[in-house]
């Protein structure tokens, strides 16, 4: 295992042969089974002539593949080390397919305003089980997670469904601009790239034959909290400000304990 960049000063980190041919495996699998069988969070996130891009969220609890993937694979061990944290829960899964002939981009956008978690200590897993090219890959504004939280916006038609119009700042053009440091790479199956919550990152679309499988898995570090919202999370949590109140460490079964440091 070899990662390139520093994940604190930098937002993102590609972590070179982060998995073994087996733990491949098992991520595929986890795949696999939850496209087989898209629970009713699933949606496809790009138009009707270009594609597909589909999306599934929170699986962990019906797709058997994907609990062991997230209990037995050495993700939360990296993902802890990676952010010096001393305990390590999961927050979610969330798995991403590109079909062949999706040209679609990812928009540039940051995570963790769609969520209803607070705290800095975070880190997000992006795992091909296919070979990704540097065109098709996730890329990165480098140094962004130190910022400004920018408006949450819908992808396929911007609207403003999380914090309301005015709320937060709104991105500013980042493609081509010389002001960022746009950080991505060429990942074969065993790598992956870990990434802060609120770093800036976008994706390219698919040409050609190939597909692009991924799983995602998001991690909490020690000072993470629930932050309650008065509107529907992405992913939504729907019941838990019930149990969990504002401000307080995501102690749940929806958000089990991954790995603690030794």
């Amino acid at each position: 295992m070899h990662v390139e960049g520093d994940f604190w000063a930098d937002g993102a980190v590609c972590v070179r042969g982060a998995f073994s041919p087996d733990e491949v495996a098992m991520a595929r699998d986890a795949v696999d089974a939850n496209l087989a069988e898209l629970s009713p969070l699933a949606k496809r996130a790009s138009g009707d002539d270009d594609g597909a891009f589909v999306e599934d969220f929170c699986s962990w609890q019906r797709v058997p593949a994907m609990e062991r993937f997230i209990r037995e694979s050495s993700a939360g061990r990296i993902a802890g080390e990676l952010m010096g944290a001393h305990t390590v829960r999961l927050y979610h899964d969330h798995v991403l397919v590109k079909e062949p002939g999706t040209r679609q981009r990812t928009p540039w956008h940051q995570d963790q305003p769609y969520y209803n978690v607070a705290g800095r200590q975070n880190i997000s897993m992006w795992c091909p089980v296919d070979p990704v090219a540097r065109e098709s890959t996730l890329e990165f504004v480098k140094g962004s997670h130190l910022g400004p939280w920018f408006m949450p916006r819908s992808f396929l038609d911007g609207q403003a469904k999380w914090f309301p119009d005015g709320a937060l700042a709104e991105l500013p053009h980042i493609d081509g601009n010389p002001e960022f440091d746009i950080l991505g790479w060429a990942l074969e199956p065993g790598d992956a790239v870990f990434f802060h919550m609120l770093t800036l990152h976008s994706a390219g679309g698919v040409a050609g034959p190939h597909r692009r499988r991924v799983l995602s898995v998001r991690f909490l570090g020690d000072d993470m909290v629930h932050a309650v919202r008065p509107w529907t999370t992405s992913p939504p949590f729907p019941g838990l400000t019930d149990e969990l109140p504002d401000g307080v460490p995501l102690d749940h079964p929806l958000f089990p304990v991954l790995w603690e440091a030794a």
